[in-house]
């Protein structure tokens, strides 16, 4: 599309011609020096993918365990997040058990699983269906995850608990620390280089298509080649009159273009790169 050609900076509105970038390079926009976009290769994509997972396996185990458990006057009492949320909705306060719910269940979940559904497939040089709405869907959900908020609340709770019961933490507790370190690390990515991942690996599969195509074409001429210089060299060697009287036969090489003719190269666009 034409207007993939050009991006805009999201400081002063500026409008750049884009181009690929390779290495650590980096865009920086003319006016007021912001950047624009950065290259992302499959190792940086290797690495959100790995870590997408390891934050969905930690976010199961969150949710599946109790989060601390309070003992007092002889009376234990343990709880799972899930578990908290049911009895905030029979308390009578379904408004704050719905915020919680979504935020640390529902969008943190879809960001993870929305993540490794567009990274895998990248991984092995194809385009999941659905890519643009699935990462517009990526950066409406990430700033309502709170998963880090939470972990603040429960460890207040925790600090205030202890002067009135004895508080053990349990395994979702340790869960949700790690967990905090991961949705960061996650949340570090730009949702937007995918797109340029993405360009970047149909631009790469293409090329690497049309280049076994002309080569599994020139096997059968580079044989038919071959076969016709031994069929000359049985001929000059096995006859006289027969072979002066036969036609000559000439071959010529295929001709091609230079690279230059059939398009001309681009002018470097306007960005700046450090």
């Amino acid at each position: 599309m034409e207007q993939d050609k050009y991006v805009a900076c999201e400081v002063c509105d500026t409008v750049h011609h884009k181009q690929h970038l390779a290495g650590l390079a980096t865009a920086r926009c003319t006016r007021c020096g912001s950047t624009l976009y950065r290259h992302v290769g499959l190792r940086s994509a290797d690495r959100q993918l790995a870590i997408a997972f390891g934050a969905l396996i930690v976010f199961l185990i969150a949710n599946a365990f109790p989060i601390v458990e309070l003992e007092t006057n002889g009376l234990t009492t343990r709880t799972t997040l899930i578990e908290a949320i049911i009895n905030l909705v029979n308390g009578d306060r379904t408004l704050i058990a719905v915020m919680v719910g979504f935020a640390t269940i529902v969008f943190p979940l879809t960001e993870m699983v929305a993540l490794i559904y567009l990274l895998l497939p990248l991984r092995f040089g194809q385009k999941a269906r659905g890519f643009d709405i699935v990462l517009r869907a990526v950066q409406a959900v990430r700033p309502w995850g709170m998963i880090e908020v939470f972990m603040l609340g429960v460890l207040i709770t925790v600090v205030k608990m202890t002067s009135i019961a004895r508080v053990i933490p349990e395994i979702a507790l340790f869960a949700f620390g790690v967990l905090s370190f991961l949705i960061a690390a996650l949340v570090s990515f730009n949702p937007r280089d995918l797109w340029d991942l993405a360009d970047d690996t149909l631009v790469r599969l293409t090329a690497m298509r049309l280049h076994a195509a002309r080569v599994h074409s020139s096997i059968p001429a580079a044989a038919g080649g071959a076969s016709t210089g031994a069929s000359h060299a049985v001929n000059s060697t096995a006859g006289s009159v027969g072979a002066a009287s036969a036609p000559a036969h000439s071959t010529h090489p295929a001709t091609t273009a230079p690279p230059g003719v059939e398009g001309r190269p681009v002018p470097p666009p306007s960005t700046r790169q450090p």
